[in-house]
């Protein structure tokens, strides 16, 4: 390998690191705004009510009745 090589960085590799390095806190907000939505407590009995009063699909949705 060359002395002269250099690392190659995509584009987009380039704008996130200078992305963090003007906003320090950035991953910090986005861990944030997860907690909002996503990372929350499961209740596994509601879920299991939920499966157990699910109601199978017709095999064709859209007939009215048998034939």
């Amino acid at each position: 390998m060359p002395l002269f090589w250099k690392h190659y960085q995509s584009e987009v590799t380039q704008f996130i690191a200078e992305l963090k390095a003007k906003r320090p806190t950035l991953e910090a907000e986005q861990r944030a705004g997860r907690a909002l939505l996503w990372d929350k407590p499961q209740d596994r009995e509601a879920a299991a009510e939920y499966r157990a009063a699910d109601v199978p699909q017709q095999p064709y949705v859209y007939q009215t009745g048998p034939k």
